[in-house]
């Protein structure tokens, strides 16, 4: 069984104030958060301040050696970069007509999968025509198995704090779900934590400005040897 801790500290909140810092992913022209924004947020999941899907493992290194001990090996050097490239470029490719967004922070990948492709209003199950874009996701990490990924739900600020942030909680597992499952991506190599409204990447004072901030990310790390 996948186990799941959620532990996410009070130095994430920084990354709100520079998360409101947009870009037009030139791909899909969808606003995406920059990568100023970005930055801030996968420099505090890697602290480790995520909780993580793993079977025996609760911290980031826990979570590296076991990936390790099963035989993935770890990325150093120049191959960092080009294991990186090759892979944005295959997700670019095989997410070019699905309203997903593949944007670059340094060696990371950051996959943004708005609402309004992923769950109904208010719900945390995967909407059917979803699938097929997260299983081109999941053959994609497939074929990339020296990377960490960190799965964040979002939400609008509708509603009390406390829902959308077990709401969007919700949702990261459900994505975390599928691609463990129908993926069959090791699970040692997938996070999950629920922002809430914490980290919007636009205005919610406008339907349109909602409707972007209820989302779920994948930031995708190399696994660094």
């Amino acid at each position: 069984m996948i186990r799941r801790t959620l532990a996410l500290a009070a130095c994430l909140t920084g990354a709100v104030a520079l998360s409101a810092c947009t870009t037009t992913d030139p791909y899909t022209g969808e606003v995406v958060r920059d990568n100023t924004g970005t930055g801030a947020i996968v420099g505090a999941i890697g602290g480790g301040l995520l909780g993580y899907l793993t079977n025996t493992n609760d911290s980031e290194q826990g979570r590296k050696n076991a990936l390790i001990g099963a035989g993935i090996g770890g990325l150093a050097g120049a191959g960092v970069g080009n294991y990186m490239d090759r892979q944005q470029a295959e997700l670019r490719r095989e997410l070019a007509d699905s309203g997903v967004s593949v944007t670059r922070d340094g060696d990371n990948l950051i996959l943004n999968m708005p609402s309004d492709v992923t769950f109904a209003t208010n719900s945390e199950t995967l909407q059917p025509q979803f699938y097929d874009t997260l299983d081109a996701v999941g053959r994609v990490l497939g074929a990339y198995p020296s990377t960490l990924i960190d799965i964040v739900g979002h939400a609008d600020s509708d509603g009390p704090d406390d829902y959308n942030l077990a709401l969007s909680e919700r949702r990261a597992r459900s994505v975390a779900d599928y691609l463990v499952r129908n993926g069959r991506l090791n699970p040692n190599r997938v996070a999950l934590a629920g922002r809430g409204e914490r980290d919007p990447i636009a205005s919610n004072a406008t339907a349109a400005g909602k409707a972007q901030n209820r989302r779920v990310e994948l930031v995708i790390r190399p696994l660094r040897g």
